[in-house]
C-alpha cells in the first residue's frame, strides 16, 4: 500500500493521501511559519484513490496542507471545496492547536480561504523506531486515569512553564506521588490535537478533555509543545520508574462533527467513504457527537493500525483505551466482534502484546456490548461501578451483587468459559462524578456547562450525606470521609484490574458537576494545595496492602474450592458472626454486610470485611490452630475485639502463630 501522509527524503518530500471520489488533490506549500502560501501543486492521480507528488527542494520542517475539488453536495455526503485547507489524516504535527471559526464550517462559495485559521502539518522525518519492550502493565494492576492538563496545572513543584503538559508528568514528585499509589500504568486522557465543539467558544469555554480529534496521529501543541519527542521521554521516565503508559486514543469520531460542523480533514478529502452515513445520505451519529468514524473500511483500518504501530514504536506506549469502543467494531452499523478492525489490532505483531481497553458502549444500536469483546481486550466495567455504588448508598438488596463485583464479574466475564476475567473495575472516571462528589451531592449541577443543566447523566447513584454540597457540619464531613474511605477500599479489595481517576486519591471535586468536558479551569484542574493529606494516606496504605496480598490482583475467577491448600478454598462468603451466607442471607434485601474470605495456594487466608450499615458491628472470623488473625494495614486500628466504625472496610489477615507467643489466635 502507498504510504500516506508526507515522506522526508535526503532529496525532498513525497507527499501522498487518499480520496476514492476526489477529482483533483494538491498540496499546499507555506513559509516557515505557516502563514503565506508558496505554492499549490497538484497531486498525481495513482491507483485505488491514492493521490501522490514527490516535491524536490523541500526538508523536514515544511509546513503544509491539503486541498480536495470535486463535487459539491452535502445532501448526498459530498463536501469538496478547494478554499479548504485540509489537515493531512497522516499528519504527525501541526504548528499550532486547532480554534473553531464559523468560516470554517461555510459552504462552497460562502467562505474564504481558510488558511489564515487552519493548522498548517509539519513534515517531520521520524526518529529511529524505539526496540519493543514486553508492556510493564499486566491485567490485576492498577490503572490510574490522568487528565494531562488539569493533572499538574497547579502542582507547586512542577515549575511552571511545564505544568499541564506531557513533560510535567516525568517531573519527580509527580513520579513520586504515582509510586506511593502504587499504578501499574497512567492512562493519559486524549493528546493528540482537538477542536472545541462550535457551541464552546461563544460561551466563553473549552474543551478540557480532548475527545474531539481532528486527525490521530498529531499530538496537540498545548498539552505536548515538545511534539513527540516529549511524548517518547515521558513515557521513557515513567518506565524508568516501574510504570507503563496507555493512551486513550478516540476512533470513533472527529470535531467534524455534525452537517454544520467544520471542514477541517478527512470531510473535505472524502466524507463518504471516512464517515458512516444513512441510506439518505445523513450523517450516522452512534457516538453522539454528530458524525461516525466507517471503522470497517480499509482505509480506516489501515490508518487506525498505522496510528497504534506509529505511538508504539515511537513513543514506546504499553497499549491503548478505546474511546467508545463498539465503533470499532462495526460491520455495516453492526457491531461484530469478529470484525476486521478489532481482529487487526488484537493481531498485529507490533500490537501483539500491547494493552488493549474497551469502553463497551457507544448510542448507536445494540451500543452496549460490555462483555462481548475478544478475549484480549479488557474492558471498562460500568456493571461494577453501579452496584458499588447502589451498595455504599445503602440500596436494598445489593449484597449479593457487589460480591460478584468483588470476585470478578464472572456473570458478564465468563459466560464464554474463560478462566480469568477482563473487568476494569471502577467507581468513578473523567466522565460522572467525582469520587468525593459522589458522597456529596444526589444531585448533578451543571450549571457552568452553559446548557441549562440539561447535559449529563441524571442518575449518578449517589448522596449527600444530609446536605447538598459544601457544608460547615462536622458530622456529615466526618461521614463523607467515611464513605470515600469505604468506597476506595471497595476498589482496592476487587479482584482483577482496577481504575482510579487522577485526585479520587485526595479528594478531588467538582462541585457536582458531572459533564466537566468544557471546564478547563479550577473545576476540573486538580487543587494539590488543599488535596485531603489523610485521604491520600490511607488510599496509599490500600495499595501498598494490595501489593502484598497477591490474591486481590489475580485474574482468575473465583471457585470457592480450594485454591492449592486442603480445606482452604479460594473465597468463602461469610456473615458478619463468620458463617457461610445462606441462601437467605443473600436474598435478604435488608443485608448490608458480608465479609469475603480469600485463600491463596500457600494456604493463607485474607480477610475484607464490609459493613454498609450505618450502625457498628463487631465482626467475627473462624479460627484455626496454629494461626492468629491480625489487622492487615498499618493505619487500620480495628481488630476483632472491637466494632467495625459504622460505615467502612476491614482487612485482617492470618498469620501463624510465633512460637513462644500466648496464645491460639481469635
Amino acid at each position: 500500500m502507498t504510504q500516506l501522509g508526507a515522506s522526508v527524503t535526503r532529496d525532498g518530500i513525497r507527499f501522498a493521501a487518499w480520496s476514492s471520489s476526489a477529482r483533483r488533490l494538491w498540496v499546499s506549500i507555506f513559509d516557515d511559519r505557516g502563514n503565506r502560501e508558496l505554492d499549490r501543486l497538484e497531486l498525481k492521480p495513482e491507483d485505488e484513490g491514492f493521490h501522490a507528488l514527490f516535491v524536490s527542494g523541500v526538508a523536514a520542517g515544511t509546513r503544509y496542507g491539503f486541498r480536495a475539488d470535486g463535487d459539491y453536495a452535502p445532501e448526498r455526503g459530498l463536501w469538496f471545496d478547494p478554499d479548504k485547507l485540509l489537515t493531512d489524516p497522516y499528519a504527525l504535527e501541526i504548528d499550532r492547536p486547532y480554534a473553531y471559526h464559523w468560516r470554517l464550517a461555510a459552504r462552497r462559495n460562502e467562505g474564504a480561504d481558510t488558511a489564515p485559521l487552519m493548522p498548517k502539518t509539519v513534515a517531520k522525518a521520524l526518529p529511529t523506531a524505539m526496540p519493543i519492550l514486553p508492556p510493564l502493565f499486566r491485567p490485576g494492576g492498577l490503572i490510574y486515569e490522568v487528565p494531562v492538563r488539569a493533572f499538574t496545572k497547579l502542582h507547586p513543584e512542577v515549575p511552571e512553564a511545564q505544568r499541564g503538559t506531557v513533560a510535567a508528568l516525568a517531573h519527580p514528585a509527580v513520579i513520586e506521588h504515582l509510586q506511593r499509589l502504587g499504578v501499574s500504568a497512567v492512562e493519559l486522557m486524549p493528546v493528540t490535537a482537538s477542536i472545541d465543539e462550535r457551541h464552546l467558544p461563544p460561551l466563553g469555554l473549552n474543551n478540557a478533555w480532548g475527545y474531539n480529534p481532528v486527525t490521530f496521529m498529531a499530538l496537540d501543541p498545548r498539552l505536548a509543545p515538545g511534539g513527540l519527542a516529549e511524548l517518547r521521554g515521558t513515557v521513557a521516565a515513567l518506565r524508568q520508574a516501574g510504570i507503563g503508559t496507555i493512551l486513550d486514543l478516540v476512533f470513533n469520531h472527529t470535531g467534524e462533527s455534525d452537517r454544520l460542523g467544520p471542514t477541517l480533514s478527512l470531510r473535505g478529502l472524502d466524507n463518504q467513504a471516512y464517515y458512516r452515513h444513512q441510506p439518505d445520505g445523513r450523517l450516522v451519529n452512534d457516538t453522539g457527537t454528530g458524525n461516525t468514524v466507517a471503522c470497517d473500511r480499509p482505509v480506516v483500518r489501515q490508518m487506525v493500525l498505522d496510528t497504534l504501530r506509529h505511538f508504539v514504536r515511537h513513543a514506546g506506549v504499553d497499549g491503548f483505551r478505546f474511546d467508545l469502543a463498539p465503533v470499532l467494531g462495526r460491520v455495516d452499523g453492526a457491531f461484530d466482534p469478529a470484525s476486521p478492525l478489532l481482529g487487526a489490532i488484537a493481531g498485529d505483531p507490533v500490537l501483539a502484546d500491547r494493552v488493549l481497553v474497551a469502553e463497551p458502549w457507544d448510542i448507536g444500536p445494540d451500543g452496549y456490548q460490555l462483555g462481548n469483546f475478544p478475549a484480549r481486550y479488557l474492558e471498562w466495567n460500568d456493571r461494577y461501578r453501579d452496584d458499588v455504588r447502589r451498595f455504599w448508598r445503602g440500596d436494598a438488596g445489593a449484597v449479593g451483587p457487589l460480591a460478584t463485583r468483588l470476585a470478578g464479574s464472572s456473570d458478564i466475564f465468563g459466560r464464554t468459559g474463560q478462566p480469568t476475567g477482563r473487568a476494569v473495575n471502577f467507581i468513578a472516571a473523567h466522565d460522572g462524578m467525582t469520587l468525593a462528589d459522589i458522597v456529596a451531592y444526589e444531585r448533578k449541577h451543571n450549571a457552568a456547562n452553559g446548557e441549562q443543566n440539561r447535559d449529563g447523566h441524571n442518575d449518578n447513584l449517589s448522596w449527600n450525606n444530609g446536605a447538598e454540597g459544601e457544608t460547615d457540619n462536622t458530622a456529615i464531613t466526618r461521614a463523607r470521609f467515611d464513605d470515600q474511605c469505604a468506597l476506595l477500599a471497595t476498589l482496592f479489595a476487587s479482584r482483577g484490574t482496577i481504575m482510579l481517576t487522577a485526585g479520587d486519591e485526595f479528594g478531588r471535586t467538582q462541585k457536582g458537576n458531572n459533564n466537566a468536558y468544557a471546564q478547563d479551569n479550577a473545576i476540573t484542574w486538580l487543587d494539590w494545595a488543599g488535596r485531603d493529606q489523610a485521604l491520600e494516606q490511607y488510599t496509599s496504605a490500600l495499595a501498598a496492602l494490595r501489593r502484598t496480598v497477591p490474591a486481590l490482583s489475580d485474574t482468575h475467577f473465583l471457585t470457592g474450592e480450594p485454591a492449592g491448600a486442603p480445606g482452604v478454598p479460594d473465597v468463602a462468603w461469610l456473615t458478619e458472626t463468620g458463617v457461610a451466607l445462606a441462601e437467605a442471607d443473600w436474598s435478604d434485601p435488608a443485608r448490608h454486610r458480608l465479609v469475603m474470605l480469600l485463600g491463596d495456594p500457600e494456604g493463607g487466608r485474607f480477610a475484607v470485611m464490609i459493613n454498609g450499615d450505618r450502625r457498628q458491628c463487631v465482626f467475627t472470623l473462624p479460627a484455626r490452630d496454629g494461626f492468629q488473625w491480625l489487622p492487615a494495614m498499618e493505619t487500620q486500628t480495628i481488630d476483632l475485639a472491637r466494632p467495625l466504625p459504622g460505615r467502612g472496610v476491614g482487612f485482617m489477615i492470618e498469620r501463624r502463630n510465633v512460637m513462644g507467643r500466648a496464645g491460639k489466635g481469635s
